[in-house]
């Protein structure tokens, strides 16, 4: 088989949903409640029909478990959203919920993931939120803490003018709102997706594929981009891999998963996200425009 049937052979795999493992005709006695069944799981208990001993890859899964991974759809799904995500969102959507890893359950341990190779769990070890921190610090024109006495401190507010106080209260508050943001990253994803969501749905509500889709079910499937997403962050944080790349990577595997799970063509799903994300932007800067004035006007008073 060439590159060229491989590749087609690849296209007809993404766009076949999960397929269920077909029913045993085998008899089997359950070893926990002793009932006598055919099938895969035992009607009664729920437990396997075929339990073998324990090995390496038990043992890990049920260490997995322990954080609500253990469920080998956690695993499924990371792997359709990597290779035929749009494909995936829409089967999820159709009504194959038992296959795939609950959305919002996943992105908030991807979310938890991304904290800790953030916080230093990657291969250089580093601490990439005070490194952002201090580069935001920066960019503010925050002056580095040195120690100075009391009255060495005293005298330089003295001679300071009023304007430059009020600049370096300015700076402190906007600083102390960024490190709110950093801490509560999570919860300021979950709203920016939700303005995102608004005018990408304009766009998308009368999809080829969902001509009839509803705001809730589009949110999904921005929850499961999302998750996409944030999966191949965490793994180029890990590798501490560059962050401009990183983020073009990102930007082209959410148009493709938008692609499939829409059906419209790379050109229009690249208009729908540049104009929606046009609109975001512009709702993000009046919003930072007005907390800087909400900041300004309590450090005037």
């Amino acid at each position: 088989m060439n590159l060229k049937e491989r590749y087609h052979a690849f296209k007809e795999w993404q766009k076949q949903p999960y397929q269920v493992k077909p029913l045993s005709q085998e008899e089997h006695t359950c070893a926990t409640c002793g009932t006598t069944f055919q099938g895969n799981y035992c009607p009664r208990c729920g437990q396997s029909a075929v339990v073998g001993r324990y090995s390496l890859k038990t043992a890990f899964l049920l260490f997995l478990d322990v954080w609500g991974l253990g469920n080998r759809g956690m695993f499924r799904t990371i792997r359709d959203l990597l290779l035929r995500p749009g494909y995936m969102i829409r089967d999820y959507l159709g009504g194959m919920q038992m296959a795939y890893f609950p959305p919002f359950k996943m992105f908030f341990l991807i979310a938890a993931l991304s904290i800790l190779v953030e916080g230093g769990l990657n291969i250089k070890g580093e601490n990439r939120f005070k490194t952002t921190v201090e580069t935001f610090e920066k960019g503010l024109g925050v002056p580095e803490a040195t120690s100075i006495s009391v009255d060495d401190n005293a005298t330089a507010d003295a001679e300071e003018s009023p304007g430059t106080k009020m600049g370096k209260k300015i700076n402190a508050s906007f600083t102390d709102f960024y490190d709110f943001m950093e801490n509560h990253k999570t919860l300021f994803l979950l709203m920016g997706l939700l303005m995102l969501s608004l005018p990408l749905y304009l766009f998308h509500r009368h999809c080829p594929t969902i001509p009839d889709i509803k705001f809730p079910e589009f949110f999904v499937a921005l929850i499961y981009i999302t998750n996409m997403i944030n999966i191949v962050s965490a793994v180029g944080g890990f590798f501490c891999v560059n962050v401009v790349w990183l983020e073009l990577l990102t930007y082209v595997l959410a148009i493709l998963a938008l692609k499939q799970f829409s059906g419209y063509s790379y050109w229009r799903t690249i208009m729908a996200g540049v104009v929606s994300f046009v609109i975001f932007f512009f709702a993000v800067f009046m919003m930072v425009i007005a907390v800087l004035a909400v900041i300004a006007f309590a450090a005037y008073m």
